[in-house]
């Protein structure tokens, strides 16, 4: 019971990182219609200023993740301005520029950083005791941001004008733009926002884990795989397989290992696709 209890706690706190990231990427790709190839990329790109920020400049940790967020979001906001915009419904073309974007970023941070991980640890350390439970501080920390920062996009994209036109444009983008919004001013918001999320859990995780330059490919395929699983472009599907992908990881790599839990999700994935090819959640978004 034990055991099961702490499976239960790690698999809450990796579901909370997991939705981050699964939010921003169906963000993208719900509101956009693009595959945002990259997304794993500025989780990187998050973990690396944030630690930049600590180890070469010497800020706080807390104004690094900050410094992580602002420079991810501005990233993602000139790359949407800048090359998306222009190709926003070339599907195949969106892709190989954001796999472009990827490829620019991992090069970069191996040039920068090297090839080995770095010396990035988590500021806080030590374990709450909740009976025959021990909760890693560090995990309860990031729990408590990332789900703060889900209740904030929460109320960002459904109680502010913004919000509502960003959902408006994804429910169907040539009404919304009869009725004046304008994809232009309102892409590069929604670009942004999904890559500060991603640099904020880059920032938050990478201590915890592991940074370097390859840290972003399994990044990629968890998010992927999460949003397939809730549903193409549904926020509330992405929240809910986050937090499924991060239970089901953490009692599979308990009780049979990490190679088995990886084929877990994979058929779970498959089974899914079969009996209900829309996902959890799912719904048909349409693009233009």
């Amino acid at each position: 019971m034990e055991q099961f209890l702490q499976a239960g706690i790690i698999g809450i706190s990796l579901g909370a990182q997991y939705a981050l990231l699964a939010l921003g990427f169906t963000l993208i790709f719900g509101i956009l219609g693009v595959v945002n190839f990259s997304h794993g990329g500025f989780y990187m790109l998050g973990g690396y200023v944030a630690y930049a920020c600590v180890d070469r400049l010497g800020v706080p940790y807390p104004v690094a993740v900050l410094a992580a967020v602002a420079a991810t979001a501005a990233l993602g906001w000139v790359f949407e301005l800048l090359l998306i915009e222009r190709l926003v419904d070339d599907h195949l073309a969106t892709l190989m520029l954001t796999l472009g974007l990827y490829l620019v970023m991992s090069t970069a941070m191996l040039e920068v950083f090297g090839p080995l991980a770095m010396d990035f640890r988590f500021p806080v350390t030590g374990a709450l005791r909740f009976g025959p439970v021990y909760a890693p501080l560090e995990n309860l920390v990031v729990l408590g941001i990332c789900l703060t920062a889900i209740l904030a996009l929460w109320l960002v994209l459904f109680r502010t004008d913004i919000g509502r036109a960003l959902r408006a444009l994804a429910d169907d983008r040539a009404v919304a733009m009869a009725q004046g919004l304008r994809p232009k001013l309102l892409f590069p918001a929604a670009f942004a926002l999904a890559t500060g999320l991603a640099g904020l859990t880059g920032a938050l995780v990478t201590p915890i884990l592991s940074l370097s330059p390859g840290v972003a490919d399994p990044v990629l395929a968890t998010s992927f795989l999460t949003v397939i699983l809730g549903g193409l472009g549904s926020l509330g599907g992405a929240a809910l397989a986050a937090f499924i992908v991060g239970i089901v990881e953490a009692y599979s790599s308990v009780y049979f290992g990490g190679s088995i839990g990886a084929l877990i999700l994979f058929v779970l994935v498959l089974l899914l696709l079969v009996f209900r090819p829309t996902g959890l959640l799912g719904r048909e978004v349409r693009g233009a």
